[in-house]
């Protein structure tokens, strides 16, 4: 396997003096958007690539099926321990010079997974990997909606989510045909690629962030004493857990149960991902419209298609076609408890925002588990649709309180 050597940002060519955020135009603003997209699109490839390349991770390294869903686990535990730890430790810390540091240490990550030559170090190296997961999503949205005219916050913070959902389209399929093609460690090889795309990008167009203060570690803290704060995370792990369980274990489920050839996986995760873009356009409108009655039709949707990914799993059409529509429904929950998270953080929006990807990748993690554990008891690979339609339903029920006591 081929080594990336990354160029480190102070080394990056000469570039003429950057704007300030309130001086740049409408076309540099999208241009930016863009940039910070690409970071996304980065970040989507690896965190969902990883659920397709487990059979050929498991075979390498001679390890049973639910030992090779630790592989997601590590990543989202990167993400969950990240998220707050660096948002709150780097509130000084200039928004445009923390997203190059950040993406900077997610492409260390994949150089480093694409080099393990053992499990524990793949472990190791996607947990490094996942630790700058959140913080980035956290800076680059607050950062899009800094910029964003007024009442389109909804719609910049999707406009950059837009970047994840985008790779479960393009960079996933992608990178799942090079891992099938010449092993799982060149997907991660292209991530790092794309990291390293995405530092150049951000170098060059992102400018200095002068409408966004430095705030302090007790500041961003904040937020952990706010009730709201912890109920919409509630939210989101619960919700989102049922959409994991499903998915980590996809490549088994369409191949094994509706007896898909493997060489057409890549065109349910790309089902999938046609279903996420539509979703998180959807999704930002939703939340710019009507921000806690679109997350209850967003729950009640997901629960709804993963009992009817339960009944249709058994064939590839049908099982692909309603696998997009959890695509579609998971992505359009993301705006809208992002933006919710902003409206009642207070002062501590960063922090705020980051938890929401700790909550969504501790889901992702706790969903595998349960993925997990009902194919290990025999249940099936159908199965963990069910689980996470219980979920789904249990995150209706956080969703009341929340409502009537905001």
């Amino acid at each position: 396997m081929p080594r990336l050597r990354f160029i480190p940002t102070a080394s990056l060519p000469a570039r003429p003096p950057l704007p300030r955020q309130t001086e740049i135009s409408e076309p540099r603003r999208i241009i930016v958007m863009i940039a910070l997209a690409l970071g996304g699109f980065a970040i989507g490839t690896s965190e969902f690539v990883s659920m397709g390349l487990l059979p050929l991770i498991a075979d390498d390294f001679g390890i049973a099926e639910n030992q090779a869903g630790h592989v997601i686990s590590a990543y989202a535990l990167g993400v969950v321990v990240g998220a707050p730890l660096i948002t709150a430790l780097t509130g000084l810390v200039p928004r445009r010079r923390l997203l190059l540091i950040l993406m900077a240490a997610f492409t260390l990550g994949h150089v480093l997974a694409a080099m393990s030559d053992s499990y524990l170090t793949l472990l190791a190296a996607r947990f490094i990997a996942g630790l700058p997961h959140g913080a980035y999503f956290s800076v680059a949205g607050l950062s899009a909606a800094s910029m964003a005219p007024p009442g389109q916050r909804g719609r910049a913070l999707a406009f950059v989510g837009m970047g994840l959902s985008v790779a479960t389209v393009a960079g996933v399929p992608a990178a799942q045909a090079l891992g099938q093609a010449f092993g799982w460690a060149a997907a991660y090889v292209l991530v790092a690629v794309l990291a390293a795309i995405t530092v150049t990008a951000l170098w060059f167009l992102m400018p200095h962030m002068t409408q966004m203060p430095a705030t302090s570690v007790r500041t961003e803290l904040g937020a952990l004493t706010r009730l709201q704060v912890w109920l919409t995370l509630a939210i989101g792990t619960v919700g989102f857990g049922g959409m994991f369980a499903v998915y980590t274990y996809i490549a088994w489920t369409m191949t094994e149960r509706a007896g898909m050839d493997d060489r057409w996986l890549w065109a349910v995760l790309m089902a999938y991902g046609v279903g996420s873009v539509a979703g998180n356009w959807f999704g930002g409108r939703l939340a710019d419209r009507n921000l806690d009655r679109g997350i209850l039709f967003s729950l009640v949707m997901i629960a709804v298609v993963l009992v009817a990914f339960f009944a249709t799993s058994q064939w590839v059409l049908p099982g692909a076609l309603t696998f997009a529509f959890i695509g579609f429904f998971g992505a359009s929950l993301v705006p809208s408890l992002q933006l919710r998270l902003m409206e009642v953080a207070g002062d501590a929006q960063t922090l705020a925002a980051s938890l929401n990807h700790s909550a969504l990748n501790l889901a992702n993690a706790s969903g595998a588990a349960l993925g997990g554990a009902v194919i290990a008891a025999g249940l099936g690979y159908a199965a963990p649709a069910l689980a996470g339609a219980g979920l789904a339903v249990t995150a209706i029920l956080i969703w009341f309180p929340a409502a009537r006591l905001r």
